[in-house]
This record gives C-alpha cells, structure tokens and sequence, in this order.
C-alpha cells in the first residue's frame, strides 16, 4: 500500500503583507492565515483524511498553521523544514531581490544564506527520514514556499524551471510514498478546494 505524504505552505503572515523577505526570520500569521489553515482544516475533514503523524518547520508560522490543522499539539517540529535563508535579505523588501529563478542557486550564501542545492538536500532528506518510517501512513508536514518548491524540483527535473515560483498560502501537495520513491498525485488550493496541478 502507498503511504500519503500531505506537504503544505503555511497560511498567510505579516511579512507576506508587508512584501518582506521571509525564509530563517519569523513572522505570525494574519487573520487571513488562519482562516486559510482552518479552510485546509476543512478540506482534509470533508475527504476523511486523518493523519497519524504530524510535523512542521521550527518557526512559528508553519507550526501555527498545523495547530489550527489538527487542533493539537501532538507533532513534531523539524529543523530539515524550514524555509531558505536568505542571509542579510532577511526581513529587507522583496523588490531588493533580483528577479529570475536562477538566483535562487547560490545568490543568496555570498550574504551569509542558503544554495537552492543545500535547501533540496535537507529538505528531501528530512522527508524521506520521515516516510521511511514502518508506522507512518498519512503524514502532514507544514513548511513552506521556497521549500516546497525546491523539493519538487528534485522529483521533477525535467521540467524544474516551469514550476509555479508562488504557490498559494496553504497549498496541498499531495505525494505517494512507495520503495523510497515520491510521486506527486495533486496539488490543492484549499481555498477553491480545487487542484491547481495544471
């Protein structure tokens, strides 16, 4: 049987509002963010989804989201989660960011962040360690955007550089876990409830 993997962005924050560079800095999630959890809440209940084991990235925002998820406290929180440092941009404007998805390669150490390549590897190794384990069937794990994306990047190099670059607060990335392997089924805007994998 193929165990099921629910990866997820966090809900909407401050710093989303304000347009701020956000990846090792925090911020709380807005009113929005959390109906935004609550919808995702929504959606998992009304497709009978029940998870058995939950984690999420350290910080604040992600953990949050997967509390309003699953109304308890009962998860784990992983370093292998979070979200890309962006070294001295951290909390800076997001238009002092330069623009194309190359950047996200090695743009980011020359001021004291992350490679794309040091995100996907302990991205991919976190949740691999994770679905490797014999009782975990139904896994939610809260992180975000940046992370989110670098991870499917590693399943799908083919086509890397046409992945959506913003996905939507909240979004659903549905994977099945079979033979050390990773497929994505679908992705879902809880929001719409509808897929937004094409």
């Amino acid at each position: 049987m193929k165990k099921k993997l629910y990866l997820m962005r966090h809900g909407e924050t401050l710093f989303n509002v304000l347009k701020k560079v956000q990846g090792a800095c925090d911020s709380p999630l807005t009113e929005k963010g959390i109906q935004q959890a609550q919808l995702a809440r929504d959606f998992f209940q009304e497709h009978g989804i029940k998870f058995d084991h939950a984690y999420s990235s350290t910080q604040e925002r992600a953990s949050d989201t997967l509390e309003v998820i699953t109304e308890s406290k009962e998860y784990q929180r992983l370093k292998g989660l979070k979200e890309m440092n962006h070294g001295l941009y951290e909390g800076e404007p997001q238009f002092l960011q330069p623009d194309g998805a190359e950047y996200f390669e090695t743009f980011y150490s020359q001021f004291g962040g992350e490679s794309l390549s040091a995100v996907q590897k302990r991205v991919s190794a976190t949740l691999h360690q994770i679905m490797a384990i014999e009782d975990h069937q139904q896994v939610l794990a809260v992180s975000h955007n940046g992370a989110c994306i670098a991870f499917l990047q590693t399943l799908q190099q083919e086509n890397k550089d046409e992945l959506i670059r913003a996905y939507p607060n909240c979004a659903i990335f549905i994977f099945n876990y079979a033979e050390k392997q990773f497929e994505l089924e679908d992705i879902i805007d809880p929001s719409t409830k509808q897929s937004i994998l094409f």
